[in-house]
């Protein structure tokens, strides 16, 4: 088995978590500015950094990109005072924990490369029960960029220096639902497996470059295969995904 870095996005790869993450928002808009937030901006594959931005534009915020970190500080606090009774709205996807459980016993390293800040990536996998599969200092969160494919590299040297070697190329694997986590992969030549749980169908994840797509997590040996293999490329996907994509 090759020895490789394993980064999981969180939302709609390994978890459903029930619209959290917008009431969240709203909750730190609410304390910030005292009045409530109508629109939160698109989240599917963007960072909190992103988002937060873009949301605070939304609502009208005077030089919005000045209020980001406080605003990240704001939903970290509302997230710590969850900590003690994690959210039940947070599921688990199907297949999600026996995908991990598999890649822990071929002694792969994983970790996340999500949009979501630590904290909120963390309390997402623990009230999900994944929590124990992965390495969290491997990995690398949404407060750090805007654009999600800065988070590739970071995510290595977080990793190099977790296990003391390098994951350059396609000795790191991303796995994720939406072309956003394609094009991270890809800017950073990674590989990446698209998964079609979220609102992306699997056609699209192919046509973004996905180097294999599956419908879900469900076949456990399928999705070993997938993420351990280095063969595969844009063509299989693009027929794998004319296979799997739901309807």
């Amino acid at each position: 088995m090759p020895e490789l870095l394993v980064l999981w996005d969180v939302d709609y790869t390994l978890v459903n978590a029930n619209g959290l993450g917008t009431q969240l928002y709203r909750d730190v808009f609410l304390e910030l500015y005292g009045r409530e937030l109508t629109t939160v901006a698109p989240k599917a594959g963007r960072t909190d950094r992103a988002i937060a931005l873009d949301t605070l534009a939304l609502a009208g915020i005077a030089e919005p990109r000045a209020h980001v970190d406080a605003f990240l500080a704001g939903l970290a606090r509302h997230v710590a005072a969850l900590r003690r009774s994690p959210p039940a709205q947070v599921l688990a996807l199907p297949g999600a924990s026996d995908a991990l459980a598999a890649l822990a016993s071929a002694r792969l390293h994983q970790s996340a490369l999500t949009g979501n800040i630590r904290i909120l990536a963390e309390l997402k996998l623990r009230a999900a029960g994944l929590d124990a599969y992965l390495d969290f200092d491997a990995g690398a969160y949404g407060d750090v960029h805007e654009v999600r494919a800065e988070l590739v590299d970071v995510a290595r040297r977080a990793a190099k220096g977790v296990y003391g070697r390098d994951f350059s190329g396609e000795a790191t694997v991303l796995v994720g639902d939406t072309p956003l986590d394609v094009e991270a992969a890809l800017a950073t030549g990674a590989r990446v497996v698209g998964v079609a749980t979220g609102s992306y169908p699997a056609v699209a994840l192919a046509e973004a470059g996905a180097h294999v797509v599956l419908a879900d997590l469900t076949d456990t040996d399928r999705g070993l295969a997938a993420i351990t293999s280095r063969t595969a490329r844009s063509g299989t996907a693009r027929n794998d995904a004319a296979r799997t994509d739901r309807p």
